[in-house]
């Protein structure tokens, strides 16, 4: 029996032998580090029960505790807090029974195979992946990573935005400017290739509406009647006809965007399992728009446009479908909405989108409960914050936008320039010293974007990011090195039993190992890799407490010895499963 669980069945039992009164099984917290303890009951709630004050109520149970309870050792009151020391029996038992096997102790099967969708990514095919991207890529795949850790089916999904005014127009400037240059001919990768041309027709287009204000036109006139927007505009017409010329040029440039993409997405380490496009699903939407007109949930108005009504949710009034027929992004994500069900029947689905569309969510899982969409109560929006970089730290390509690349580039180096300060670089290889440059920088730009919760804003200094020894990804990932060292000296050994007592360093140790369990569902129901990150950096300081303070390769005690190293290749295989959920890489050696 979990320990918890047993100590809130004896709790239980302590009121009825005590006091003759029945209690639902109470909450436990984690004992304060300032205070002797493993776990905390607050008696405050249960005074009507004792009917004496808080420090007697806390010593009755407690005393009860410790005489009827094997594993309560001992316990002490502060006020109204009762808290347990826990028996090192119930300990060392914990690391023969659990920590043999970590496989199983690592993925709590609290999902039980239900299928859930995470979408994220959803670039846009006219420009490369910036900044924005790498939060929401890193966010949506260690969700996806922890979700499968507690036994979901994850289906990682990513809606590219591959159609539209905003295509066509580096399509536009690619066929008047570009020569016909391709990324083989220019050596330029493809995604950059093609938001090089998007920032080509930005320029000609501020050209023209500034030559047309010189003629006399206003600014408004003129940005709407700027020649090369009202090209791009035809060029989207002819896309929607199909005309054979413009599908060429459009397959051509979005083809060369994918293989960019498929680039920076394994540098990153992030994968998907289900691509959807937009040019597939524009037009899905308006059956549900009559369906909603025919269930009086929208209404349409004399110009014949559809909208919905929320001012009773304070969402104010919605556009669904424009007088001219035409739909709208809304229009567009209640079909894909449907689609995703269709094909994979998962009764939860995930949106990992920025905060600034936190309000077009809310309407969106707004309508399709009122269509009664069997997996709308599952819909989620997981928003998050935006990040920024210190004034000065980088320099984009187009000056505004910090291309992911770029970023990836740019911890590379700076993970070089302070793994070579700090001389943790002997007896590598060439090969060796960049797969580790690589993994320092990655895993640092990962574990500082995901430690923090998602809501929150972020800002981001690549160099802060690297440092071996504060809350911070090579710090975590040094530590998995010495363990493997460790284990790597170490001579041949098999932990059967220790009946000793245990060191305070070994005890809490072992607590987070206990605890990992209940950590990762946590980190599962809340979407949260900062709950795993955080606890990451608590384990690994544990750890750094208990190398340092007792011997592990010298302990004389066979037995103890012998606890020692099961403790620590426990915690590597725990440090390696958080890495996983976090997607940061291993490092085996530095």
């Amino acid at each position: 029996m979990k320990i918890e669980n047993h100590l809130k069945e004896i709790i239980q039992q302590a009121f009825q032998a005590l006091y003759q009164e029945s209690i639902d099984a109470p909450k436990l917290d984690a004992t304060r580090p300032d205070f002797e303890g493993d776990y905390t009951l607050v008696v405050f709630p249960y005074l009507k029960q004792s009917k004496k004050n808080p420090e007697q109520t806390a010593g009755d149970v407690g005393a009860w505790l410790k005489e009827n309870s094997e594993f309560v050792a001992d316990y002490n009151v502060v006020k109204g807090f009762l808290n347990l020391v826990i028996s090192d029996a119930y300990w060392t038992s914990f690391v023969k029974e659990n920590l043999m096997d970590m496989d199983a102790h690592l993925h709590p099967n609290s999902g039980q195979g239900e299928k859930v969708m995470v979408e994220y990514s959803s670039p846009n095919t006219n420009k490369p992946l910036h900044l924005g991207h790498v939060r929401n890529n890193l966010l949506g795949y260690s969700v996806s990573k922890i979700l499968e850790f507690n036994g979901y089916e994850v289906i990682k999904a990513n809606l590219i935005n591959d159609r539209g005014i905003h295509i066509c127009k580096s399509m536009l400037a690619w066929m008047r400017f570009g020569n016909g240059e391709t990324p083989d001919s220019s050596g330029i990768k493809g995604d950059h290739l093609v938001g090089k041309y998007y920032v080509a027709f930005d320029k000609a287009y501020k050209e023209e509406v500034n030559a047309l204000v010189a003629e006399g036109k206003t600014k408004e006139e003129a940005e709407k009647n700027a020649p090369i927007l009202l090209e791009a505009q035809d060029m989207l017409r002819q896309w929607e006809a199909k005309d054979p010329e413009t599908i060429q040029v459009w397959e051509t440039m979005n083809g060369w965007v994918y293989a960019g993409f498929e680039e920076t997405y394994t540098r990153m380490g992030v994968a998907f399992d289900q691509y959807y496009y937009e040019s597939k699903t524009y037009l899905l939407g308006k059956d549900i728009v009559n369906e909603g007109l025919s269930k009086n949930v929208l209404y349409q108005k004399e110009d014949g446009s559809v909208w919905i009504d929320l001012s009773a949710e304070k969402l104010d009034q919605k556009l669904l479908l424009r007088s001219d027929g035409t739909s709208v992004y809304m229009t567009q994500d209640l079909g894909t909405a449907d689609l995703k069900y269709e094909e994979h029947k998962m009764p939860r689905s995930i949106y990992v989108v920025g905060n600034e569309q936190d309000y077009h969510f809310k309407v969106l899982f707004s309508i399709l409960n009122k269509l009664s969409r069997p997996y709308a109560e599952g819909l989620y929006h997981l928003s998050y914050g935006m990040v920024d970089l210190p004034s000065g730290k980088m320099k984009s390509r187009e000056g505004t936008v910090v291309d992911a690349d770029d970023l990836m580039n740019e911890m590379h180096q700076t993970a070089e320039e302070i793994t070579r300060e700090l001389g943790k670089i002997e007896g590598l290889s060439e090969e060796e010293l960049f797969q580790l440059f690589e993994k320092v920088g990655m895993g640092a730009l990962k574990y500082f974007l995901l430690k923090v919760d998602p809501g929150k804003r972020i800002l981001f200094d690549p160099r802060e990011s690297i440092d071996f020894q504060g809350n911070t990804g090579p710090f975590l990932q040094y530590t998995y090195a010495r363990i493997n060292s460790l284990q790597t000296n170490a001579p041949r050994w098999s932990f059967t039993q220790y009946d000793g007592s245990l060191e305070a360093q070994e005890k809490a140790l072992i607590r987070l190992l206990h605890d990992v369990p209940q950590i990762i569902v946590q980190a599962g129901i809340s979407y949260s890799p900062a709950i795993i990150a955080n606890y990451s950096y608590d384990l690994v300081k544990a750890y750094n407490r208990f190398y340092h303070d007792l011997p592990i390769l010298k302990e004389e005690n066979q037995a103890k010895k012998e606890l020692r190293l099961q403790l620590s290749k426990a915690t590597a295989e725990t440090l390696a499963a958080c890495f996983e959920m976090l997607g940061i890489p291993k490092v085996e050696k530095m």
